[in-house]
């Protein structure tokens, strides 16, 4: 798995919130797998990381698409702004119109008067009129009322020519105001998509192989199985150098979390923040117990020689009024180098422990001794994960220290950034992978 990914995942965990870890819940509750027909190709096989010449051609593209969206809003800008010139086609259409109604109305009003006149001739004939005189003037009237009639129509269908030519010219420019609108919109899309492909580029050619995961820091972690509340419970963990060189600075990410109960609803609006428990970390260089701040600071192992170890003490205290239930420890290393090259741990090392609720009054938290020094001779741990068993006590070439920022060692500032996105990933996503182990192996026994 590329470092690429494995940061894509944190830094959301760490800096929005844990409904990524939610979104893939659904997937863990299920009690039973799928079948082999209808289950889903396992991560990696055809989700594989982009490779640069990919994503430069994506960016490539989207500044084709964007280029080409620029183009439509000038394009649609402009045929809007052709409504207000005289000479466009639909101005033109009304004109006529309105033309020709004008004309028709004129013959209209000439046709009615001549209508008018031919009716008022024949009512002067006098009585005695021949009949040849009636019948010419009976017909002059006939004729004047068709031609009357014939001009009303022509009338109404240039007024109905009028409204019709007004009519698809507002439409017009209605569609004309709305694809300026569109494509205002599709550039403002075009533009968020030329962002995101230049971003993934920046983000790959600054961190593609930076920092690869690795098993140059491996970690133990062993412990009691049953925690009661209210009570200490010390953990031992190993961080152990496997690599073939001397590690100049080695920093361990702790986070503890009691795991949500089955009826507990988890969603975007969750407080993630309350499952969080307190841990603190002693060793024989540093006897003092020290807090893991709440910030996810690391604690600083500083250099560590080929094949050595150190050995690190992880107090957690359960609230006293906290119910049974189970809980979990998260560890997770990395280390940085004067070259400038650095790493991070390949797998996480946890421990999964039950939680038993309090009897009775408040207990009083029974003495824990300091850890004393060590004179073990540095040995290579090759387990990880909750199945290590370690030694209390331990052996380093160097102090351990505290403290969220990394010393100055002359390395690039890629880590400090990168412990940051783990242990946010692994306090805010703890909470949701608990809950989806939880209803996938059911209540344990």
């Amino acid at each position: 798995m590329k470092i690429r990914r494995i940061l894509a995942t944190a830094v959301a965990a760490a800096v929005t919130t844990p409904v990524v870890f939610l979104s893939a819940a659904p997937a863990f509750a299920d009690t039973e797998p799928s079948s082999a027909s209808t289950q889903k190709p396992a991560q990696g096989e055809d989700d594989k990381e982009p490779t640069l010449d990919e994503l430069k051609a994506a960016v490539a593209l989207a500044q084709e698409a964007y280029d080409d969206a620029v183009v439509a809003v000038a394009g649609a800008k402009e045929a809007l702004k052709g409504f207000d010139k005289a000479d466009h086609p639909l101005k033109k259409a009304i004109a006529d119109a309105e033309k020709a109604a004008a004309e028709a109305a004129a013959a209209k009003e000439a046709a009615d008067k001549a209508l008018v006149k031919a009716q008022d001739e024949e009512k002067a004939l006098p009585g005695d009129a021949a009949p040849e005189q009636k019948q010419a003037a009976a017909d002059a009237v006939a004729a004047a009322g068709t031609a009357a009639e014939a001009a009303a129509a022509a009338k109404t269908a240039a007024d109905a020519k009028v409204t019709e030519t007004g009519t698809a010219f507002t439409d017009a420019r209605v569609a004309a105001s709305r694809a300026v609108t569109l494509a205002r919109e599709a550039q403002k899309t075009a533009s968020r998509k030329l962002d995101d492909a230049k971003e993934e580029l920046a983000f790959y050619e600054d961190m593609e192989g930076a920092c690869e995961p690795n098993e140059a820091v491996r970690i133990a972690l062993s412990g009691p199985k049953q925690v009661t509340a209210g009570q200490p419970a010390v953990f031992s963990m190993r961080v152990t150098n496997t690599s073939d060189r001397t590690l100049d600075l080695v920093d361990v990410y702790v986070n503890a979390l009691r795991e949500p109960d089955l009826d507990e609803d988890i969603d975007e609006d969750t407080d993630f923040e309350k499952w969080v428990l307190p841990v603190e970390w002693s060793s024989a260089d540093a006897p003092a117990w020290t807090s893991v701040g709440e910030k996810f600071e690391a604690i600083e192992l500083g250099e560590l020689a080929k094949g050595a170890h150190h050995d690190v003490k992880l107090r957690l205290t359960v609230a006293a009024d906290a119910p049974a239930g189970e809980g979990s420890i998260y560890t997770f290393g990395q280390y940085e180098n004067n070259d400038g090259t650095c790493g991070m741990s390949l797998d996480d090392a946890y421990a999964d422990f039950g939680i038993l609720a309090a009897k009775g009054d408040k207990p009083k938290p029974a003495p824990t001794p300091t850890p004393s020094p060590s004179t073990s001779t540095p040995a290579p741990v090759t387990t990880t994960g909750n199945t290590g068993t370690t030694q209390q006590g331990g052996s380093s070439t160097t102090p351990v220290t505290t403290g969220g920022t990394l010393a100055a060692t002359g390395a690039n500032d890629v880590l400090p950034q990168l412990g940051l996105a783990a242990a946010g990933a692994v306090a805010l996503g703890a909470g949701a992978v608990f809950a989806a182990r939880r209803r996938k192996a059911g209540p344990r026994a």
